[in-house]
């Protein structure tokens, strides 16, 4: 079920590009042997696209692919952070935990830096994954680096976080921007308050790993619009934590009865039960979304999230 959910998050068609982001492929954090192969390694690179990102970029495919000499050689081009840790990593085994370790001393506020050391830990058999993944998720919240750490702290939750879903695509103009371009365009368009610009800003955000700022501006936009049942609903799904999962079903909740006739709210309450493993009443919430708004964009989404399900036999 925690595999299907992923699944249908990745296909959300929201009309943000900007979304993806170089997060590996998951890990599952059970067991404590030593394991076969590489570890994934876990890269963010978010919207950009200069010189060094394109060439980290190709060194990750080349090691997913587990062409590490070749990953290495791209690696070496370069001596960010991102590249010493991919250094590392392309030499497995040969003292990359060390390696990192020392990193990990030299830089001890970077998230970047605790979860991929807890991900070497794990894959080599050793104690101390779990504390730097919970130094990954506190140092830098703000990241892809503490959503793949909740992933590895939490696993009988979907992967990553779930995300608003608009009732409403991104215009054309947006779409045919680049990322980088479309961030920046989205950014400015909060700064004069624009609504819809507003919430696909923060949905941009929550793509990128940037849970604790698109919290910030779906909380802002709440408050000056507090009639707005998108807004609210926005602002309560941002506050989604694995370690805390209440902190937003605490304020969804409540907004089905503020606004009885608003898709928004049952099929965010479905989105959240079901990154909770709640499939029953999350069926209930999907199936109520469509019936307060048939024929909208989210009765749409919602029919889809219930016919995986049902295909899925779960």
């Amino acid at each position: 079920m925690v595999s299907l959910v992923a699944a249908l998050a990745a296909g959300l068609v929201v009309g943000i590009t900007a979304a993806s982001s170089d997060r590996p492929a998951a890990v599952t954090a059970t067991g404590s042997t030593q394991r076969a192969g590489a570890p994934p390694l876990s890269l963010d690179l978010g919207v950009r696209t200069d010189r060094e990102a394109r060439d980290l970029r190709r060194a990750l495919a080349l090691y997913e692919k587990d062409d590490r000499r070749a990953a290495a050689e791209l690696f070496d081009r370069h001596s960010s952070l991102e590249a010493r840790v991919g250094q590392s990593f392309a030499r497995w085994p040969d003292a990359t935990v060390a390696r990192l370790t020392r990193l990990a001393g030299l830089h001890p506020k970077s998230a970047l830096i605790q979860l991929n050391l807890g991900i070497a830990l794990f894959w080599a058999g050793e104690n101390g994954s779990k504390e730097a993944w919970r130094s990954a998720a506190e140092l830098e919240p703000d990241t892809a680096y503490a959503v793949t750490a909740g992933n590895l702290l939490y696993p009988g939750f979907a992967r990553n976080l779930p995300v608003f879903v608009p009732g409403f695509d991104a215009p054309p103009a947006i779409r045919s921007l680049s990322p980088p371009a479309q961030l920046r365009t989205l950014e400015q368009r909060a700064r004069k308050r624009d609504r819809n610009g507003t919430l696909l800003y923060g949905v941009a955000l929550q793509r990128l790993g940037r849970q604790r700022s698109a919290e910030r501006v779906f909380a802002s936009l709440a408050r000056r619009s507090p009639a707005d049942a998108e807004a609210q609903v926005a602002a309560a799904v941002a506050r989604f934590d694995k370690a805390d999962p209440a902190r937003a079903f605490s304020q969804l909740g409540p907004l089905s009865q503020r606004f009885p006739r608003a898709a928004t709210v049952r099929f965010h309450l479905g989105l959240l039960l079901l990154w909770s493993g709640e499939v029953k009443e999350a069926r209930r919430q999907l199936r109520l979304a469509r019936a307060t708004e048939p024929g909208s964009p989210l009765a749409r989404e919602a029919k889809r999230y219930l016919d995986e399900l049902t295909a899925a036999g779960i």
